[in-house]
């Protein structure tokens, strides 16, 4: 890799830095951003990457609000529900696994332009549905999008930050998700009961006319043009950053170091060095080899535990207030509104604990209190519909912090080249959870005729996942992404 040997000693009347060949590799761009303080410009272009983001977890939660009216209008039966809950969940599989691919090869802010350009389509589109067929084609559609574009973005994200305290910086957006989720719910507690599902799927289509925003206003990934060979682009995008940036903080930027930084405290092997095969691992089977291969399993099952036990929660929360305890529709809806916004607190919690604790223990401590947590509820026995909602809240708190996390850890144990594919893995992975979880909780709920054998379940579930994160994650906090994942 070039070094700065001059040029940093020689001032430079450019807001954008120097432009020397050595600046404009991988390692320069690199070494540019984490020159960057926090600026005015990375907050906008995090609101507008996190307005799309929140409007695609409002759409995603609207079906399990919508649900209940579904069942009664269409008469659906126990299967055609668990098919409409997990419909969407499986176009989000497929489309994860598609958009990463995309995104690699053709640019971040393409994919998530187009992403929510589909998404709103979709729920326009699903306002005029009459029967259950067309419904689970559209929510498949709608799956592909909202999949599509949700790991996309937390690898774009990533790649716009330096290291210092990049957690932070990431999961304070990534909490658009959580509170897209929360927000829906309250919206939803109140609109379905008044005007019905359509018109909550006709408010959830407007935010498609961002996608014009995105592609006017946010620039590409200086990293993956870089990447990608296009060296002459990525600085121009980069000098313009670095322009915004000087121009909002009223100050030089200081100029970039691109020599290598002493060896980071971190327990983890061999940081910042390579195998040949690592350094040319791309594609899914990079995703698998050498290092690489522990991090793809190991955060997959990370995923893929928490959103099993997230959706299997969350999911029939609303069904199982009303036909377990006999809860009105409004009262169902607003009992799981406050999990749903217990789980945003503890959203806020880890991104503001996140860089201190370490992604790690964030994981072990999140999924094992929540294991916990829902333990006890079986052992209590779940006799009341206060009870549920006090125990399943609290457990919120832990498997909404944990998943949250996932969005800044799985970016950052990729390299560029094939950082949006191991993203859209991740996303993949938790889709399956995501379809599992309800479908498994459905089953579980109707051959116990009981909710305790539920809990039971997604608590084992949550063991296995703060079990496997405390023993085998690696820590990546406060490290240059090109360090951990050369």
């Amino acid at each position: 890799m070039s070094t700065d040997t001059a040029q940093g000693a020689e001032p430079d009347p450019s807001p954008a830095g120097p432009t020397e060949t050595a600046l404009t590799t991988r390692a320069g761009i690199a070494a540019r951003f984490e020159r960057l303080p926090l600026s005015r410009w990375h907050v906008t272009v995090r609101l507008i990457v996190g307005v799309v983001t929140f409007f695609e977890a409002f759409d995603q939660l609207l079906i399990a609000y919508a649900l209940p009216e579904l069942r009664d209008e269409w008469h659906l039966t126990t299967g055609d529900a668990t098919a409409v809950l997990t419909v969407g969940s499986a176009g989000m599989l497929v489309g994860a696994l598609l958009s990463g691919r995309l995104a690699d090869r053709y640019g971040r802010v393409k994919v998530i332009a187009y992403c929510v350009a589909a998404s709103g389509l979709a729920s326009l589109a699903l306002t005029a549905c009459t029967s259950l067929t067309p419904f689970l084609a559209l929510r498949f559609l709608q799956g592909l999008a909202i999949g599509g574009e949700v790991p996309v973005a937390a690898a774009f994200i990533s790649e716009i930050t330096r290291s210092f305290k990049r957690g932070r910086f990431v999961l304070l957006y990534e909490l658009v998700f959580p509170a897209g989720l929360t927000v829906g719910a309250l919206v939803a507690a109140w609109v379905v009961p008044a005007a019905g599902w359509r018109v909550m799927f006709a408010v959830a289509a407007v935010p498609g006319l961002l996608a014009f925003l995105v592609q006017r206003r946010v620039p590409e990934s200086p990293r993956w043009l870089a990447d990608r060979g296009r060296l002459t682009e990525a600085d121009a995008v980069m000098s313009g950053i670095e322009a915004k940036v000087s121009a909002a903080t009223g100050q030089p930027l200081p100029p970039p170091v691109t020599a290598p930084a002493a060896p980071a405290p971190s327990p983890a092997p061999a940081a910042g060095t390579a195998t040949p095969a690592e350094r040319a691992a791309t594609g899914v089977r990079g995703l698998f080899t050498g290092r690489y291969r522990r991090r793809t399993l190991v955060v997959g099952a990370i995923w893929f535990t928490g959103y099993f036990v997230n959706y299997g929660v969350t999911s029939w929360l609303p069904s199982i207030y009303k036909d377990e305890y006999g809860l009105g529709l409004s009262d169902a809806l607003l009992y799981s509104t406050v999990t749903s916004v217990a789980g945003l607190l503890g959203c806020l919690f880890v991104a503001l604990t996140v860089d201190v604790l370490g992604r790690r223990r964030i994981f072990a401590v999140c999924l094992g209190a929540s294991a916990a947590l829902l333990l006890t509820l079986a052992a209590l026995g779940a006799h009341s519909p206060v009870q549920v909602l006090i125990w399943t809240s609290l457990s919120a708190v832990g498997f909404f912090g944990s998943n949250i996390c996932l969005y800044l850890y799985t970016p950052e144990l990729y390299p560029t080249r094939m950082r949006a594919l191991g993203c859209s893995v991740g996303g993949a992975v938790n889709r399956l959870g995501v379809i599992l979880g309800p479908i498994l909780v459905g089953v579980v709920y109707a051959a116990n005729d009981s909710v305790v054998a539920v809990f039971v379940m997604l608590g084992a579930v949550a063991v296995i996942g703060a079990v496997v994160a405390g023993t085998l994650a690696e820590e990546t906090a406060n490290r240059p992404l090109e360090e951990i994942s050369p």
